[in-house]
């Protein structure tokens, strides 16, 4: 039988493109994994996917997996438009390269272990472990350590 894992995550940008900060909440049971990165220059939506792959590669086996995330650009990318992507090249429907293709394709495959339901949670809505994390990414943006690499200008 799976472990029933529930992922928190929230990414963040100061300025976009700028300083920007992920941060996300694992839950299993009564275990908790809060955990959050701070990178010199990249973007929002960068900062939304990597919340979301740093939390699923870290865990060590298949699991039945529920992400929480206000952002409909990964929900939705994830679950309808990477299929055309794929099909087209990485394009979108106006003939422009998608971005963030590195982060897409990682993704993919660290979900693809496990079985995944997507919730959408309104931003600044109320939800206790959103609002943490949120607060988490800001705050690593503030204070950055990495550089993120497959940032392109």
């Amino acid at each position: 039988m799976l472990k029933t894992i529930k992922i928190f995550s929230d990414g963040s940008c100061l300025g976009n493109p700028g300083p920007g900060g992920y941060s996300f909440i694992i839950q299993h049971l009564e275990y908790e994994n809060i955990s959050s990165s701070g990178f010199y220059l990249t973007t929002n939506n960068r900062m939304e996917l990597m919340g979301i792959i740093v939390a699923t590669e870290s865990l060590k086996q298949p699991c039945c997996i529920t992400i929480s995330t206000d952002s409909q650009y990964v929900q939705k990318g994830i679950l309808y438009w990477i299929k055309n992507w794929k099909t087209k090249g990485w394009k979108t429907s106006r003939k422009t390269y998608v971005k963030n293709v590195d982060l897409w394709l990682r993704l993919e495959k660290s979900l693809n272990l496990h079985q995944v339901t997507w919730k959408w949670i309104k931003s600044h809505s109320g939800n206790k472990k959103n609002e943490q994390c949120d607060h988490l990414a800001r705050e690593s943006a503030k204070f950055p350590t990495l550089k993120d690499f497959g940032y392109i200008l």
